[in-house]
């Protein structure tokens, strides 16, 4: 089973830049969302961004994550 996590991205540099995971930056490669631009959200999958998503999309499935978290 996989897991990607939504996060925002924050900035980008040709294929490489950075996404928030709630607050923790992280490098990601963006080699599969060529579109993707600063403030979009995407879903991230062992470092790579995978897809863009709606942003109320990545804020619910974050909000879930984090229930499950403190379940």
């Amino acid at each position: 089973m996989c897991l990607a996590i939504p996060a925002k991205v924050v900035s980008i540099d040709g294929e490489n830049g950075v996404a928030d995971f709630r607050g923790v930056h992280r490098d990601v490669v963006f080699t599969f969302v060529p579109n993707a631009k600063a403030g979009d959200y995407v879903l991230v999958h062992a470092g790579f961004a995978i897809q863009i998503v709606d942003e109320q999309d990545a804020r619910e499935t974050l909000k879930l994550l984090e229930e499950l978290a403190n379940a």
